[in-house]
């Protein structure tokens, strides 16, 4: 007793006195009465109670109890009895190496084996610890079930997994298997091959068996997205297990290129060119307008006075003057095509032309197509605009009925993609690239377009950024043209001779970058960034305003946001919902 005082009492009345509870780091020993609570993991204690009661003091305070749904036994008796019960319980609860039992189907599904299995075991006995029940596990790839735990158990189980294992009562089994992201006109051509070659197994296996046995049936249903199937159990279900494995959702990638095209140039063009009414000319090649042409022109646009004969009432002749207005079309699109200064000088019968023209050229071009494709399909993104280019032209006789064929042109930005995710998140892209536009005529004879066109396949880690190519140029272009002598004296040679230098400095390159989108996080994710972008620069704009219209721009609203009405229809939907 706590106060020193001892207390006598029988030995059968010990067990529901209040004696102490000790653990496992007890030093009690002898005939003092102790109780001990021990937790057994790997054996049961309901098998386990009965054979400590035979080894217990029970004439005495001796007492085992045990709690199935927590697995511990309490012993209660004489210290040195109870620690020797508590060495034997841990020499007994020792996890051994279990026994596994492999029962191969021969009609059902492995799955659906266990299934029932597990409902089975679950509804039996809920009062045995979850670890002593015996584990199922269905092996598809053998169509298999494993069975592990207690001997008996497992011999009970492979009997009843035996008895459910049997053949329908009809072969025939027709099914609907309603598809979740595969299509199902691309699984039919698949199953329909793979079903062929089933048929040819289980016909070699089973010659016995009649033709009409083994027959398997698929058609698709576009409207379901459906596979109508009719196989016997044991097709039907390794086809099941095939689209299982076939409709899943496939992952995208969201590809964003870049074209950054820096270009610099800087030309002089200077040079006289002389003409003579009497026909005689110094033209230049290299002159953007050339002085025979412009004289030509000159010609035709000044006045022309027509005389003729007439004669009077009286049969008199008399002469008789008109003016008619020049035509000024020729010179008009002759001077249309200056750049620079174009000066004629007039002195005599003599025309001086002189050219001069000083160029400087920047350019600094960013595009950013952006494109997201399924997981191993192409995908084609095209921005820019269909150019009408002259192809032929056909007229009569009588030029009274022409005819022209054209032709249009694609012309900007053009990207075909096709992806596919490899092992260790790294993506492998076939990329044709095709960049585009209308150039400057320079004495062609029709349009001509600058075309820069990438094939390549490259392979790149998901997020990365890779440059796939580009083009480094640099020219300087110089002609002279001139009139041999009089050219290269100095100073005077000047008028003489026609100087074209030019300098281009370009830069193309071209970069890639894929993300992988598995779920629908990423892809949000990718979604809001783009909206957002554009919206801050709806709401730059909208705060600048229009400069002469008194509206407001419109912007985008929040992401995740419902589009707002505007304000009149918002009041006319007011209107009737008060009605």
């Amino acid at each position: 007793m706590p106060d020193g005082v001892l207390k006598v009492i029988r030995s059968k009345d010990a067990k529901t006195s209040a004696i102490p509870v000790v653990g496992s780091d007890s030093k009690t020993y002898g005939d003092e009465v102790v109780t001990r609570v021990i937790a057994v993991k790997n054996v049961s204690v309901r098998e386990l109670s009965p054979l400590l009661r035979q080894l217990n003091d029970n004439a005495g305070a001796g007492n085992v109890v045990h709690y199935d749904p927590a697995n511990i036994i309490m012993i209660t008796g004489r210290a040195a009895v109870v620690n020797r019960l508590a060495e034997i319980i841990e020499r007994v609860d020792r996890a051994g190496n279990k026994d596994v039992t492999i029962v191969s189907l021969n009609n059902a599904s492995a799955s659906e084996m266990v299934r029932i299995v597990e409902s089975l075991n679950k509804s039996a006995d809920k009062s045995v610890p979850e670890f002593l029940v015996p584990k199922v596990v269905a092996d598809d790839r053998t169509n298999s079930v494993l069975i592990s735990g207690d001997p008996k158990v497992r011999a009970r189980l492979k009997t009843l997994i035996h008895q459910l294992d049997r053949e329908m009562a009809t072969r025939d089994d027709n099914q609907v298997i309603y598809l979740k992201y595969a299509k199902a006109e691309d699984l039919l051509e698949t199953l329909t091959g793979i079903s062929e070659n089933l048929q040819a197994k289980e016909g070699g296996q089973a010659k016995s068996a009649s033709s009409s046995k083994n027959e398997v049936s698929i058609n698709a249903d576009k409207g379901t997205n459906s596979l109508v199937i009719s196989a016997p159990p044991d097709l039907m279900r390794k086809l099941k297990d095939i689209i299982s494995q076939l409709d899943i959702r496939r992952a995208q990638v969201h590809i964003e290129a870049m074209i950054v095209e820096v270009q610099e140039g800087d030309g002089l063009n200077f040079g006289v060119q002389w003409g003579s009414e009497d026909g005689g000319i110094i033209q230049y090649g290299n002159s953007p307008v050339g002085i025979g042409s412009y004289m030509v022109a000159k010609k035709e646009a000044e006045d022309q006075t027509k005389v003729e004969t007439r004669y009077d009432s009286d049969g008199k002749p008399y002469t008789y003057e008109t003016k008619e207005s020049g035509d000024y079309s020729s010179l008009a699109k002759l001077l249309g095509g200056v750049n620079g200064t174009a000066v004629a000088i007039a002195m005599g019968d003599w025309t001086a032309l002189v050219n001069a023209v000083r160029t400087n050229r920047n350019a600094n071009v960013l595009s950013t197509p952006s494109i997201t494709v399924l997981d191993n399909q192409e995908a084609e993104l095209s921005v820019g605009q269909e150019v009408p280019v002259q192809t032929g032209s056909t007229s009569s006789s009588n030029n009274d009925n022409p005819f022209t064929t054209v032709e249009r042109k694609d012309v900007g930005i053009q990207l075909t993609v096709t992806p596919q995710i490899n092992e260790g998140d790294s993506v492998k892209l076939d990329i044709k690239q095709v960049v585009s536009q209308v150039a400057d005529a320079q004495g062609a004879v029709d349009i001509r377009f600058d075309k820069r066109e990438l094939n390549t396949a490259v392979l790149v880690k998901d997020g990365s950024m890779i440059a796939l190519g580009g083009m480094m140029q640099e020219k300087a272009l110089e002609s002279e043209s001139k009139v041999p002598i009089l050219g290269d004296i100095p100073v005077l040679g000047s008028l003489f001779r026609s100087t074209n230098n030019e300098t281009v400095k370009t830069n193309l390159l071209i970069f890639i970058k894929p993300t992988i989108i598995r779920d629908g996080m990423t892809a949000d994710g990718i979604t809001q960034r783009k909206y957002n972008y554009i919206r801050a620069q709806q709401l730059y704009e909208a705060e600048k305003g229009m400069r002469l219209l008194d509206k407001d721009k419109p912007v985008l609203p929040r992401y995740g946001d419902d589009m707002d009405l505007p304000a009149e229809v918002r009041a006319f939907v007011s209107q009737l919902e008060h009605k």
